[in-house]
């Protein structure tokens, strides 16, 4: 019988060859994703159902909470590349401000609170994207920047599927909402010492560009990347619906078992699974899609979108199986999620040119706080008006992805007379 020791040895030669930075940040971001893991899905829940703000509200505090995400993004690019601050001070500041964003949604009893903390929230985020996907794109070859944004997603999705479960069951137990932000607190605060103690600047001295608004100049100009941006947009807004318009439409409308919607537990349990899914296929779907270009992988992706949205849509309308529905959705959606988001980084950072490495991946994130404004806006909207218009968007959501396709296409039409882009 195979020790476990000879086991072990064969499972890490399995595993990429990286920078040992990549492997720390890979640590202190699954450290971080623990912590919203305890808040992501239950905040909407929490603030429409205990606290007693309406569905919209809640998606107006979300969605607002982008409009400084999106000012943390430009920030968060421009000062990725900047020389004073680089990579690393940028994450550091993320992690303060996330973790200060947290008090406030401790203590929100109102919505000028939840509000606060959401706009926070949204600028702590909107410094790390561009930061740390920079970091990931500085430490590895162009051979490896595909599967170094697949491992860094994975260690996500294991810290916040980690975060969903336990999260779940603090609230079974001790039904205490209030706990899990004081917690993702705690994790910011974590990040923020494995960051500082672990993490020395990776930015290229040998690239860096005295001016910091050149940077913007050149990827406005870029149309292959602005293009880029409308298609990612929506991608990030189907992601926003799974986080906020799902779990309210799986409690307030979807018909389980005793005839009421879906129980906070069972709501749990089905993002526990779509997070675990995403976890075991990370991997494995990224090594199946490598024989594909990066533009082929997205249309892919969009399509599993499409079937997913109709498999809610289906969810909603059943009267019986609605649990196997919801769970059929779900997996659909992670096999998406993983198919999309590092053919979506590595797209970009084969675009963006080595100085301003930053302020491309943080176009690429601008797209994320503008999805993540729309998607929950739109989405609590919607959970808030009469069963007719909360299934329709559903279907609505569907057939959103032909528009993604068509884009995707023109995109890829525009790429080949880009041959030194690596799609």
């Amino acid at each position: 019988m195979p020790s476990f020791s000879c086991f072990s040895r064969n499972y890490f030669q399995w595993l990429p060859k990286f920078d040992f930075r990549i492997w720390i940040l890979i640590a202190g971001r699954s450290l971080s994703q623990l912590g919203n893991g305890f808040t992501l899905f239950y905040a909407p829940i929490f603030f429409a159902n205990q606290v007693g703000l309406s569905p919209t509200l809640v998606g107006i505090g979300i969605g607002i909470g982008s409009i400084t995400g999106i000012v943390g993004r430009i920030a968060g690019g421009s000062l990725s590349d900047s020389p004073q601050w680089g990579r690393r001070w940028t994450l550091l500041a993320s992690a303060a401000i996330s973790a200060l964003a947290d008090v406030f949604l401790v203590a929100a009893n109102d919505f000028p609170l939840f509000l606060i903390g959401n706009l926070l929230m949204g600028l702590g985020i909107g410094l790390y994207w561009p930061a740390t996907e920079a970091v990931v794109a500085d430490l590895t070859t162009v051979e490896q920047r595909h599967e170094a944004f697949a491992i860094t997603r994975l260690g996500d999705s294991i810290g916040l599927g980690l975060g969903v479960v336990l999260g779940g069951l603090m609230i079974s137990v001790f039904g205490v909402y209030r706990l899990l932000f004081a917690i993702d607190g705690v994790s910011f605060l974590v990040f923020f010492g494995v960051v500082y103690w672990a993490i020395a600047e990776t930015m290229s001295t040998e690239n860096l560009h005295p001016d910091m608004r050149e940077g913007w100049k050149v990827a406005l100009r870029d149309r292959a990347l602005l293009v880029y941006a409308v298609v990612n947009t929506l991608f990030t807004t189907y992601l926003a619906h799974i986080n906020s318009g799902m779990p309210l439409y799986f409690t307030r409308y979807v018909t389980s078992g005793d005839g009421t919607g879906f129980s906070e537990g069972t709501v749990s349990v089905l993002f526990s699974w779509h997070i675990l899914l995403t976890v075991l296929t990370q991997l494995p779907i990224i090594r199946v899609l490598r024989p594909l270009s990066h533009i082929n992988a997205l249309i892919v992706s969009a399509l599993l979108w499409g079937l997913g949205f109709g498999l809610v849509w289906v969810t909603g309308i059943a009267t019986s199986g609605t649990l196997i529905w919801a769970l059929l959705a779900l997996s659909v959606m992670s096999i998406a999620t993983v198919a999309y988001t590092p053919a979506a980084a590595s797209l970009v950072v084969g675009l963006s040119p080595v100085a301003f490495r930053g302020v491309y991946l943080s176009i690429n994130s601008l797209c994320w706080a503008v999805g993540y404004f729309i998607g929950p806006t739109v989405g609590g909207w919607a959970m808030d008006q009469p069963r007719a218009i909360a299934d329709g968007f559903w279907v609505v959501s569907a057939f959103s992805v032909l528009l993604c396709i068509a884009i995707l296409y023109g995109l890829n039409k525009l790429l080949k007379h880009q041959p030194d882009v690596s799609t």
